[in-house]
């Protein structure tokens, strides 16, 4: 019994000790970031994707080969058919996507052509319209892009082939182009035959 007077001593005496502390009061502090530092983290942000694209993008900077604006553009790799290259130079296929240079810078052209080939082999798209202008007044060269464009396009696996439009697609300014099937297309493909 001794003992339990003793806590409850000792407990009154703690008490007595803190009779007047007083509980602060609760303070909520909502942060909100600044304008400056949220368009600093965005710019930051881009900054690093961009690096990010470029470091990517093995798309050559340098053209050892300029086209004349009014040349046709042809392309086609070992093992793609006959057939189905003049249909694609004849305008025959459906144009599933359309990426227009037109008014891009020369970088800016880079970066979206090599971006847009590949967002079309991922989503399956096998026939695009590029579109680069021919390019008569183009500086320092004229059909600089367009002779670019030609280059670029043979250094990207995913295309099987390209070739100069019909009139009716822009003729000698945009380009019809082949990308070959991602690997859900070509998994398809294989169940389709192996079912016949």
């Amino acid at each position: 019994m001794n003992y339990d007077n003793q806590d409850k001593d000792a407990e009154i005496d703690f008490l007595a000790e803190f009779s007047d502390v007083v509980p602060l009061k609760q303070q909520t502090i909502d942060y909100v970031p600044s304008v400056k530092d949220s368009l600093a983290k965005q710019l930051k942000r881009q900054n690093i994707e961009q690096s990010i694209q470029l470091a990517n993008n093995y798309l050559s900077m340098e053209c050892g080969n300029f086209v004349d604006p009014y040349d046709q553009l042809t392309y086609k790799k070992s093992g793609v058919q006959e057939g189905v290259f003049k249909n694609l130079r004849l305008g025959k296929y459906k144009i599933e996507q359309v990426v227009n240079l037109q008014q891009c810078k020369f970088e800016q052209a880079r970066i979206t052509l090599f971006n847009q080939i590949m967002y079309a082999y991922q989503t399956g798209v096998r026939t695009l319209l590029l579109k680069h202008g021919i390019g008569l007044h183009s500086k320092p060269l004229p059909a600089m892009l367009k002779s670019y464009v030609n280059q670029w396009l043979r250094q990207i696996p995913q295309v099987l082939a390209f070739h100069s439009a019909m009139p009716q697609h822009s003729g000698y300014g945009a380009t019809y182009v082949l990308i070959k099937k991602n690997e859900t297309q070509k998994s398809g493909n294989r169940e389709l035959h192996r079912k016949k």
